[in-house]
């Protein structure tokens, strides 16, 4: 089959990487992909804002499949587009993605179908959030997520009434992520681990595909600013056979027949944001695709042919009710360019991605890469995710981190704590 991988970062690069080794699949396409997909598929320029653009190009190509990495191409219709047009992709449409485009509709679908969430409140203004905030019904600290699309970064944990007014104002007013921050959600802060859970889901059915654990926060011990996820583990050692069977049927269940109730019936990658309460696993929010870098230490643990379930998974015909799944640990170790998250700079050459991946069980997955003058350098923000595999968490961890030792690039930021929750509740 010809595929098309639509997307260009680290979560891309591991579907192609994934999708190249199997049998079923015959070229791939990824627009507008990385200079490590270069490497395994053809690249071709594309805008990720352009649905209508990227279906000419899934029929010029006359590609079989296609494969949706990002939210913003789903959130804009791009399934709507490929449906109109009789051409298959695994996605789901832009009412469907709204689980993860719209906090508040999330929020609100949660509330109708009993799905276990945080007591929040949708705000329509500025007066409207400074009032909640001011009655303090939802305690300190208090969760401020910004409703549309924020790239990961759209949510503040605000410690007090001070932190909280302040990011009332960069949201609503200083319109920090700009028309993401028309409507606010507030919500209480839920306490206990994060996990997220993976689901691939055909309309009606789902069929879990595994676990991780990711660390949103730039420094070690969880200090700084949110990001768009510096590093990852899977699977989550806090995610057993019996929580597994409560999350589906306590959230992926109820939010499949919702969806299909409603008319939106959800096709696609859907990935469940969990906190492990005193009262049990609460969603903290939805993904209508792989998380990133949940996707590096993920797809690779999947172990059989993966097309054939998305396409499954596409026709409405995803007829099983398990993955095999394999038996290693996978630890993922983000690089970042200066000034990530805030800012970052870019055009920095990059040396020793060759010598990371020469480690047995490292394997270097490119995001915020581009080819300049015959070199590899960077192109801001994430730049790389390493990954190391392992029969344990402590060898996938250290071969994560022998492969980060080998990549330099000016400005050059990560965590050194990757996987170091896992060691605790390792079994």
């Amino acid at each position: 089959m010809r595929v098309l991988v639509i997307g260009a970062g680290a979560r891309e690069h591991a579907l192609v990487g994934r999708l190249a080794a199997e049998r079923e699949v015959g070229e791939i396409v990824c627009a507008p992909g990385n200079p490590g997909i270069a490497r395994l598929a053809r690249t071709v320029p594309a805008s990720l804002s352009d649905p209508a653009a990227l279906a000419a190009l899934a029929l010029r190509e006359q590609i079989d499949v296609t494969v949706v990495g990002p939210e913003l191409p789903l959130s804009l219709g791009i399934a709507d587009h490929f449906a109109s047009e009789g051409r298959l992709l695994f996605g789901p449409t832009a009412a469907a993605s709204q689980l993860e485009s719209s906090k508040a509709f999330a929020k609100a679908f949660m509330a109708r179908h009993r799905v276990p969430t945080a007591r929040f409140v949708t705000c329509e203004s500025m007066d409207a959030a400074l009032g909640e905030i001011r009655s303090g019904a939802f305690g300190w600290p208090v969760v401020l997520k910004a409703d549309g699309l924020a790239a990961g970064k759209g949510v503040v944990i605000a410690e007090d009434r001070a932190a909280a007014e302040a990011a009332v104002a960069a949201v609503m007013t200083d319109r920090k992520f700009g028309a993401a921050g028309d409507r606010l959600v507030i919500e209480e802060c839920l306490s206990g681990p994060e996990v997220s859970f993976f689901v691939i889901c055909d309309g009606e059915r789902a069929v879990p595909i595994g676990s991780a654990q990711d660390h949103k926060r730039i420094f070690d011990d969880d200090r700084g600013p949110n990001t768009g996820g510096m590093g990852a583990f899977a699977p989550s050692p806090l995610v057993d056979v019996a929580l597994t069977a409560r999350v589906m049927r306590d959230v992926v269940e109820p939010t499949m027949a919702g969806m299909a109730g409603e008319g939106h019936p959800f096709r696609g990658f859907l990935y469940v944001g969990l906190m492990l309460t005193a009262d049990g696993p609460k969603v903290i929010e939805f993904n209508v695709r792989l998380g990133d870098p949940e996707a590096q230490v993920i797809l690779p643990l999947v172990d059989e042919p993966l097309l054939p379930i998305l396409v499954a998974a596409a026709t409405g015909r995803l007829v099983r009710s398990a993955v095999r799944i394999g038996s290693e640990r996978l630890v993922g170790v983000v690089l970042a360019s200066r000034g990530y998250p805030e800012s970052s700079s870019a055009g920095e050459p990059i040396s020793g991605i060759e010598a990371a991946e020469a480690i047995p069980g490292v394997a270097v997955y490119h995001a915020g890469t581009a080819q300049q003058d015959g070199r590899v350098v960077t192109a801001g923000g994430r730049v790389l995710t390493v990954v190391g595999r392992g029969a344990d968490f402590a060898e996938a961890i250290a071969r994560a981190y022998a492969g980060v030792r080998q990549i330099s690039f000016d400005g050059m930021q990560f965590r050194s704590d990757i996987g170091s929750k896992a060691l605790v509740h390792q079994r």
